[in-house]
């Protein structure tokens, strides 16, 4: 198996480094045989090398380790009694079939499609260089597109991730907003940092982002642009017009995979617009290299609560139409 290395700076030679370090480097040796790889210290670095699972393992415990030292002082013993803690933590992690496993989070949390509609979504996504996620809210469209692009990455097979949604007020309010562009289309694409930082500790995350491994804009920001090597997500696709949808599917290179997601019950564009993803059921539906899957209330994985909600308002719809049918037939009858 191919071996890794990272190094973690601890700063300075100072209270914290000397109770990760351990006397004559006595903590080293211990997380060397409880972790599996080889540490060594060198200056105020620290140094790890064996394979990637161990080694994230270890430089996630010594930076939990950082964080409680902010909280407050450690000894060198109850480190290295958190290090034996740690590691029966992770052991005791009930991994389900390796198969089906997309990614293991910083949080040591194993990533894993629930439901039959989320396997089949995971299958699409990587059988195909289009991918179609339509559905309600709390069914892991989102979610499970993030920890896809995070395992392409992860395996060298894009060279980036590229994050996009409508921000369907642009036009009218964004220019009231304070701040940079930037900040401006912020809250619009809160939710894909969200994932992102349930997935991936903030460090590396912010080390992402800034060096635009991992980029995150409005669609807008798409037109113009041909995106090779990437794994792109456009969530919320339903808030996107004809016109985008078209520039954004336009957009796709060389080497990349695009994963589209939406919830047409949920569409915020102005009346007279037609959104772009319920088009593109249509036009694309038999494209080769495309595939739609579709999601129901029972993919919901949010709180019990969202699935009885969900239920409830496609049952009044429901009522609502046939409601509205009558009427038109009842209409019709007493004009005849």
């Amino acid at each position: 198996m191919e071996k890794v290395e990272e190094i973690i700076d601890l700063g300075s030679f100072d209270e914290r480094f000397y109770a990760i370090v351990g006397r004559g480097d006595e903590n080293l040796k211990l997380f060397s045989q409880l972790f599996g790889v080889k540490v060594l210290a060198r200056g105020t670095e620290i140094l790890i090398r064996g394979e990637e699972q161990k080694v994230r393992n270890m430089s996630n415990f010594i930076r939990e380790m950082m964080r409680e030292f902010a909280k407050g002082p450690l000894s060198s013993a109850e480190v290295r009694d958190r290090a034996k803690a740690f590691v029966k933590g992770v052991s005791e992690i009930t991994m389900p079939d390796s198969e089906e496993v997309i990614l293991i989070t910083h949080k040591r949390k194993a990533i894993v499609p629930k439901t039959e509609n989320q396997k089949k979504y995971v299958k699409a996504i990587k059988e195909n260089d289009v991918v179609f996620g339509i559905g309600p809210a709390g069914t892991g469209k989102t979610y499970l597109a993030m920890a896809m692009a995070l395992a392409h990455l992860k395996e060298k097979k894009v060279s980036k991730i590229i994050l996009t949604r409508p921000a369907v007020e642009a036009g009218e309010k964004l220019g009231y907003l304070p701040g940079t562009i930037a900040e401006k289309v912020d809250p619009y694409l809160r939710p894909l940092y969200d994932a992102l930082y349930d997935m991936v500790d903030y460090d590396k995350a912010a080390y992402m982002l800034e060096r635009n491994i991992i980029e995150i804009a409005p669609l807008a920001f798409m037109r113009g642009r041909t995106l090779n090597d990437a794994f792109i997500i456009l969530d919320e696709a339903q808030n996107s017009t004809r016109e985008q949808m078209k520039m954004f599917l336009t957009r796709i290179g060389f080497g990349s995979k695009v994963v589209i997601t939406g919830d047409i019950t949920q569409i915020d564009l102005p009346r007279k617009e037609e959104s772009g993803l319920v088009e593109a059921i249509h036009v694309l539906a038999n494209v080769e290299g495309i595939s739609f899957v579709k999601f129901g209330q029972e993919d919901v994985v949010r709180h019990p609560v969202v699935a009885r909600i969900i239920r409830a308002y496609e049952d009044y719809e429901k009522k609502q139409s046939a409601g509205k049918e009558k009427g038109k037939r009842s209409k019709s009858q007493v004009s005849q």
